[in-house]
């Protein structure tokens, strides 16, 4: 992508900007420069500021210091604070931003399930909301399997299939910190929800769907003067047996032609919530058997992990796209770079049992990584056991790195991934040959960014 004329310093305030963030927007730091605010939800001592953040509050902050501080455009993609917070502060200051009431219908699940019944039936599935209040009795008379997760949360957190009445009583059993903390994390959602999504009722409370068949993608675009864009679509491979993340691929394997159901299917949704201006992340099952699509959930901003696999494959930084958007500017007008790999994957590193051993890479493993692969991405995520037991409880996996490469192709991808796994001494994310339960084919397919279709 080509440098644009620096901006004025830091006028432009990146909520929330941690992990993919931080390195995504540092790479436009020379023609972006910005500020930041707001706390690391997953490091201590900044996560105590979950203990009396509101966000309300929080706007009025921001609100009171953005002219002094000669702030003009504010963009997040966290989830779980950042996208509302900036959404709210751009309509309070004037600045391009999503509108809020299109945030709120994306992240309360249960209203947008309703919203994709009315517009997209035939993308739904069955749900209802699970009659009993945090920590309450499970009701009886359930059909099961079901699959059961938070009206708003992220990470799939406490997202679980339940195949009977006791297990659903269990998963839905908490200590008294963990609903502490449940509260707190869903609390800043609902201030602003209980005034402007009052339709939607209480977001503290969990929703239940029929299970679907299937495999699991991502759909990635923007809506900019209202026209919908796709950028393109990551494959989700799983542990097998599991809802867990192995990895996500790009390009995609999905055919054209689903790939372009999946943009209309978003079209649609996002036109009936009023979602005008910004990123959007739709997540979706595809069963080649049936031919059906099936929407999981709407993300309201960048699924920031995937950005480092868009700019190695077609030289489009979703990163940027997002600042261009921040500032009112349309991302159709930029130009890619040079693409340094023919697929990229994200690599996910967990263990599926607590009795299993995690060994962090050493200082001497990381340098022997770092020059046998200088392009690669790495994060390590150490904890401590108490932590690890509650990801086990409420993620039902410890994820404790993750790796990004590219590679000239899918099998050379692999290859480049099985040696750097060795390196770090860590299982390679693979089960399989390329032909994996969740790929139809080994072929990715894949148009350009800012070349394929696009709804109005």
């Amino acid at each position: 992508m080509p440098p644009v004329k620096p901006i004025a310093a830091a006028s432009t305030l990146v909520l929330f900007n941690y992990d993919w963030d931080k390195t995504g927007f540092a790479r436009w730091a020379a023609d972006f420069p910005t500020a930041t605010a707001g706390f690391d939800l997953f490091s201590f001592p900044s996560n105590v500021n979950l203990a009396w953040f509101s966000m309300p509050r929080f706007i009025d902050q921001l609100h009171a210091k953005a002219r002094r501080a000669g702030w003009q455009a504010v963009v997040s993609n966290h989830e779980q604070f950042g996208a509302l917070a900036a959404a709210l502060l751009a309509e309070r200051m004037g600045w391009p931003g999503t509108p809020v009431a299109a945030v709120l219908a994306c992240q309360h699940k249960l209203h947008a399930r309703q919203v994709l019944q009315e517009v997209c039936p035939e993308a739904n599935l069955p749900f209802a909301p699970l009659q009993a209040a945090y920590g309450e009795p499970a009701p009886e008379g359930l059909s099961y399997p079901l699959f059961v997760k938070p009206v708003k949360a992220a990470f799939s957190v406490l997202a679980k299939t339940v195949t009977s009445h006791a297990a659903l009583h269990a998963h839905t059993r908490f200590g008294r910190w963990e609903l502490w903390v449940i509260r707190h994390l869903v609390e800043p959602f609902e201030q602003i929800a209980r005034q402007r999504l009052p339709q939607a009722g209480t977001a503290h409370r969990m929703v239940l769907e029929q299970p679907i068949k299937g495999h699991q993608y991502n759909l990635d675009g923007y809506v900019f003067e209202g026209k919908v864009r796709s950028l393109g679509i990551v494959d989700a491979v799983m542990y097998p047996g599991t809802d867990a993340f192995m990895r996500f691929d790009y390009p995609s394997r999905l055919a054209p032609a689903v790939q372009a159901q999946a943009l209309d299917v978003a079209r649609r949704f996002l036109l009936a919530v009023g979602f005008t201006h910004g990123m959007f992340n739709m997540e979706f099952f595809w069963d080649e058997a049936t031919g059906k699509l099936t929407v999981i959930e709407f993300n309201p901003r960048m699924a920031a992990q995937f950005s480092d696999l868009y700019l190695r494959v077609h030289g489009i930084d979703l990163h940027r796209v997002a600042l261009e958007l921040a500032w009112g500017r349309d991302p159709a007008m930029l130009s890619a770079a040079p693409a340094s790999a023919g697929a990229a994957a994200s690599f996910v590193y967990r263990i599926l049992s607590p009795e299993t051993t995690v060994t962090m890479p050493q200082a001497d493993q990381r340098a022997r990584f770092a020059q046998a692969f200088p392009d690669a991405m790495l994060m390590t995520f150490p904890k401590p056991r108490g932590s690890m037991q509650r990801d086990f409880k409420w993620l039902g996996s410890y994820r404790y790195g993750i790796v990004h490469l590219g590679g000239a192709d899918v099998h050379d991808l692999r290859q480049r991934c099985e040696r750097a796994s060795a390196l770090l001494d860590w299982p390679a994310p693979y089960a399989g040959s390329c032909a994996e339960p969740n790929h139809a084919r080994c072929s990715p397919t894949a148009t350009h960014p800012f070349s394929m279709e696009t709804s109005s």
